[in-house]
């Protein structure tokens, strides 16, 4: 098992989300999916730990990424955590390197628009909301 998901398994703490000093980003701009993909799919059985999906365009090509890049991405996400243990983030201010956050936001919600009413709700605000603990 990757560092990663030790890590993930050995914490006491009931729930936990990868973040950026603790899963390295993907390598979006090389097209380097496998070993990443390989990592992240040892998160699947730590049904504690959520995935945030943020920062995706600074790891592109900042000049000429597409929104297509990024679907293979999301896709391992989603097979790895399902719509339940996912939730956006835009990562501003640091997205505007490389998009606006109005593009970084159409990235996820067209990708998420094959998805139910209420996949989509999960995805880009309840399981926040529940992971924070924002609404009482």
């Amino acid at each position: 098992m990757p560092a990663s998901g030790r890590c993930a398994h050995e914490r006491t703490r009931p729930r936990r989300y990868p973040e950026h000093g603790f899963l390295a980003k993907p390598a979006i701009k090389q097209g380097r999916l496998e070993d990443w993909r390989k990592d992240i799919k040892a998160f699947a059985e730590h049904e504690h730990v959520l995935c945030k999906i943020s920062g995706m365009v600074t790891e592109a090509d900042w000049k000429s990424w597409q929104r297509s890049d990024f679907t293979p991405f999301l896709d391992t996400v989603v097979e790895t955590f399902g719509v339940q243990r996912l939730m956006f983030g835009s990562d501003w201010p640091v997205c505007l390197l490389a998009g606006a956050y109005e593009e970084v936001l159409g990235i996820v919600e067209d990708y998420f628009s094959a998805f139910s009413q209420e996949e989509q709700a999960l995805v880009l605000g309840e399981n926040a909301n529940r992971f924070y603990k924002l609404n009482p």
